[in-house]
C-alpha cells in the first residue's frame, strides 16, 4: 500500500472509507498539525493504490498489521472511516498489542439486508462511477469539498469493479468482532445525528460491545464527518491520545 508519512508526534493511522482514499484524512490531519505523526495509507484499490485489487478485510488488515510493524513499532492510535472504521475493529481486536487507542468513525456493524440484490445491482451499475457528472454527485452526498473534489473524481474513474464490489460486499456483511470486547485502551465511536438508522444502531451497538468506550453524536453531521466536521473529529483524536498519554504516565508512575 501506498502510504503518506507526515508530522511528528504520537503515531496516528488513519483509515479511509470505501470509494475515497488517504486524500479525504487532510482536513483533520491540518487540525491536528504539529502534534502528530499522521500515517495515512491508501487501501488496495484505492487511490495511489489501485493497481493492487481490494479483495477481502482480512487481506488488508495483514497489511496494514505489516505496515505498523514496520513504521510504528510502539502501536499507534487508529482511526478509520465507513470501511476504515470496520478495519479499525478488526486491529482493535485481533491485534491489540499493535493498538493503543481507537476512534471508530461511522463503522456498520449491523449487516445489511439484501446483500445479494444490492451487489447484483452494484455490479451492474459500476460503469456509472466513472462518469464524472455521477461522482460529482456522489461527492456531494459525501460532503467532499470543492478543494478536495477532484480526487474524489479521480478516485472513481480509476477503481476497478472488482475492488469496488469486494469492497463493498465486506462493508455490508461485516459483524463487530468478538476481540472488541476485551479492547483495554481508549476507544471512541462517533456516528453523524442525520446517518441512517443502520449506521446508528451500529454506533450503539459498537459502544455497548465496550462500555469503557464513549459514543459521540454529531448533531449535523451525515456520513460525512470527517469532511464536514473535522475539528469534531480532530477534537476527539486529541482526547484519546491524552488517554494514551494519561495511561502511560500512571503505568511508569506505578
Amino acid at each position: 500500500m501506498n502510504t503518506m508519512i507526515s508530522g511528528s508526534g504520537s503515531d496516528v493511522l488513519f483509515l479511509h472509507g470505501g470509494g475515497v482514499s488517504g486524500w479525504m484524512w487532510r482536513p483533520v490531519v491540518a487540525q491536528l498539525a504539529g502534534t502528530v505523526r499522521s500515517i495515512v495509507p491508501d487501501l488496495p484499490g484505492h487511490g495511489t493504490s489501485s493497481s493492487v485489487e481490494y479483495t477481502s478485510h482480512d487481506d488488508a488488515v495483514d497489511r496494514l498489521v505489516a505496515l505498523i510493524r514496520d513504521r510504528a513499532q510502539n502501536g499507534v492510535t487508529v482511526v478509520g472511516f465507513s470501511l476504515g472504521a470496520q478495519l479499525a475493529l478488526r486491529l482493535a481486536a485481533d491485534h491489540p498489542s499493535l493498538v493503543r487507542a481507537a476512534l471508530i468513525i461511522s463503522g456498520e456493524t449491523v449487516p445489511a439486508p439484501a446483500q445479494a440484490a444490492t451487489l447484483a445491482l452494484l455490479r451492474a451499475s459500476a460503469p456509472l462511477a466513472r462518469r464524472e457528472w455521477f461522482a460529482r454527485l456522489q461527492a456531494k452526498q459525501l460532503g467532499v469539498p470543492e478543494t478536495l473534489l477532484e480526487h474524489y473524481i479521480e478516485d472513481s474513474r480509476a477503481m476497478t469493479t472488482d475492488t469496488l464490489v469486494a469492497s463493498v460486499r465486506e462493508n455490508i456483511g461485516f459483524t463487530l468482532p468478538e476481540g472488541w470486547r476485551r479492547f483495554a485502551g481508549p476507544a471512541a465511536v462517533v456516528v453523524g445525528a442525520r446517518e441512517r438508522g443502520l449506521m446508528r444502531k451500529s454506533a450503539d451497538l459498537t459502544h455497548e460491545a465496550l462500555p469503557h468506550s464513549s459514543l459521540v453524536v454529531v448533531p449535523d453531521a451525515a456520513h460525512d464527518a470527517p469532511l464536514t466536521r473535522p475539528d469534531r473529529i480532530a477534537d476527539e483524536v486529541r482526547r484519546l491520545l491524552a488517554q494514551v498519554e494519561a495511561g502511560r504516565t500512571g503505568s511508569d508512575a506505578s
